[in-house]
């Protein structure tokens, strides 16, 4: 499984406390209003805002909260000019990493990313020097294997699936998200993840000690306001994640 695959996992299952929990809700509720005022308020018609009101969703985003922000872009409310923005980077035993950041001030963004990078023995890259390494992808996670789950990605054009203990990831091709999604949540399997998302080519396995450093500079960069998301090139042995899992 990707290293974003698995920090997903790890993130829902160590769960998150509530000031974290409300920063991750203002991000999500910020790239809804972001989709929107780019292409228009109605879901249907905007891939991208289609897609981030199903990312909101996975997290357990309240409807309400999705509803006033759509109502405050559709009543032309002055949101400012919002950059959006990708940074390439490395960190620690080479691992490719990025960032998309959401910002009214890119100097700032730009500071704040390359901070956190060199304080966890990071580095910012150049513009184009690590994002070959990566496909945008729409995934759906599953915390369940089942047999008919798996059925069902294969006879859907599913473009790969990674299959641990006891979950799957299925691989789509971005365009087909909405169909896909409309797909599952009709279906007895509701993925506890649904995004499309920036996964990697290749990537380097990590033992325990490594996968806890390249975490720790993610979650860092995670808890900048003006970052979105944050991929990274890493994988894990399933068993080495387990005993994370378990401490």
């Amino acid at each position: 499984m990707s290293g974003h695959s698995k920090w997903s996992t790890i993130k829902r299952k160590k769960g998150a406390n509530d000031a974290k929990r409300g920063k991750l809700f203002a991000k999500l509720i910020k790239g809804i209003e972001v989709a929107a005022k780019n292409g228009g308020t109605d879901p249907s018609a905007n891939a991208s805002l289609y897609q981030a009101i199903s990312k909101a969703k996975s997290s357990s985003v309240p409807n309400d909260n999705i509803e006033r922000a759509l109502k405050r872009i559709d009543g032309n409310a002055d949101t400012g000019e919002i950059f959006e923005l990708t940074y390439e980077g490395y960190g620690p035993f080479g691992v490719a990493i990025l960032i998309n950041c959401l910002t009214d001030n890119k100097n700032r963004t730009s500071s704040d990313v390359r901070a956190t990078l060199t304080k966890n023995n990071g580095s910012m890259g150049n513009p184009g020097s690590v994002n070959y390494l990566f496909e945008r992808k729409a995934i759906f996670q599953f915390d369940t294997f089942d047999d008919e789950l798996i059925e069902m990605g294969i006879n859907n054009n599913c473009l790969e699936i990674q299959e641990d203990k006891n979950s799957l990831t299925f691989e789509y091709d971005p365009k087909d998200f909405k169909l896909i999604y409309e797909l599952f949540n009709s279906s007895p399997y509701t993925p506890s993840n649904a995004e499309v998302a920036y996964i990697p080519s290749s990537s380097i396995n990590l033992n325990a000690d490594q996968f806890t450093k390249i975490t720790k500079l993610i979650e860092s960069l995670e808890e900048l306001d003006d970052v979105q998301d944050v991929y990274a090139n890493f994988d894990i042995e399933e068993k080495e994640l387990e005993s994370l899992l378990s401490e």
